[in-house]
């Protein structure tokens, strides 16, 4: 096996490991961002948002450390690469898939987990996800896309900014050294979220959410490690260094929407020599099987369809609005809510805001409507 050969083998089965522990934690932990801020509005819950707060506190430590001491370029990665900032996008694409993942009740994530406990529907909401997702990438939503969205963005070129990225914006605001100002922004963030997550009593004496949230954040790291460390080297036909076994051809971790296209592109063109596994496909199929693992080992595994023809449409609906959303926002609630956030990346942090926003005004429409039922 030729040494390029075995990088790519390397991304594809830790792919598929970090997904089967990341699926693993998440199903037994319950980890859901769509319950947690459902959590939040219905009951004034935080504890699995303070999960998912740790998980970013570590998958940010982790990755400015990987970054630090030059064992990624995270700068390479499609959160913080590129001369815009397509601010449009990210947050209608963010808002978007938090209406979205509110009607199917979770997002790609969630219902990942759920097919691997045995949910049909989950995956009839996937399915319906990754072609909305795969014509957002190159169909007739991914037209509606470049040709409306996208131009409105904001461009770095001309600016003192090398990167959308919160380092250089402090960078070029107060001169200091971009390494440095890295690092700086890091820490506030980290300190922040530790300071919030842990200054609960009640999450502190929760050993299984404070676990889970420790473990998720750092598989986002060693995903980042994964595929922009023992993933890159050099092309024996180009000579060229370049990111194995990755479907943007550049540094990736874990998200969970165009990994359903591009899965599903696999599976429906398989002769297609052109086409081959990669790190989000393996992941992707490691985070299913992972919960199937767990859910009959706690005996959680039963089958489960859809109540009626009224939570079908519903469901369908959400899923397309999620395939067209993480898609658009570049990224879901781990793909921008773990991964993209742990770059420093601005664009993140507004597909994030855009994500909450979603979410919540859906959740107090819902319940609104409940109410009036």
């Amino acid at each position: 096996m030729s040494a390029a050969a075995g990088m790519a083998t390397t991304v594809l089965w830790g792919g598929f490991a970090l997904g089967l522990a990341f699926g693993a934690v998440a199903q037994r932990s319950n980890f859901c961002t769509m319950g947690a801020m459902s959590d939040i509005v219905n009951m004034n819950h935080w504890g699995r948002a303070r999960m998912w707060m740790l998980a970013m506190a570590v998958a940010i430590a982790g990755a400015t450390a990987l970054q630090h001491f030059g064992q990624v370029n995270l700068a390479h990665s499609i959160y913080r690469r590129g001369a815009s900032l397509p601010w449009l996008s990210l947050l209608l694409g963010g808002t978007v898939f938090g209406v979205g993942m509110t009607l199917s009740g979770g997002c790609a994530n969630k219902n990942l987990l759920r097919l691997g406990g045995g949910s049909v529907r989950s995956l009839v909401v996937l399915v319906f996800m990754a072609i909305s997702a795969y014509m957002t990438l190159k169909g007739l939503f991914g037209q509606w896309r470049s040709a409306w969205l996208d131009p409105v963005s904001i461009q770095l070129e001309g600016t003192p900014l090398q990167d959308a990225s919160l380092g250089q914006a402090l960078t070029a605001a107060t001169g200091v050294a971009s390494g440095t100002s890295m690092i700086a922004v890091a820490a506030v963030l980290v300190l922040a979220l530790l300071v919030f997550v842990f200054k609960d009593a009640r999450f502190r004496g929760n050993a299984l959410q404070m676990g889970s949230g420790l473990a998720l954040g750092a598989l986002i790291v060693a995903g980042w490690y994964l595929s922009g460390h023992l993933g890159y080297g050099e092309n024996p036909e180009t000579l060229e260094q370049v990111y194995f076994a990755t479907n943007t051809r550049t540094i990736e971790s874990l998200s969970y929407v165009a990994p359903t296209a591009f899965t599903l592109e696999l599976l429906m063109l398989w002769t297609d020599k052109a086409l081959h596994p990669s790190f989000g496909i393996t992941s992707l199929l490691g985070i299913v099987i992972g919960a199937a693992l767990v859910a009959r080992l706690t005996g959680a595994f039963r089958w489960e369809g859809f109540a009626s023809t009224e939570d079908l449409k519903t469901q369908i609906l959400g899923a397309v609005l999620m395939g067209f959303g993480g898609v658009t926002a570049l990224g879901c609630t781990v793909g921008q809510g773990l991964t993209g956030i742990s770059t420093l990346a601005i664009g993140s942090f507004i597909a994030l805001a855009g994500l909450v926003i979603g979410c919540v005004a859906t959740l107090k429409y819902l319940l609104w409507k409940a109410e009036r039922e």
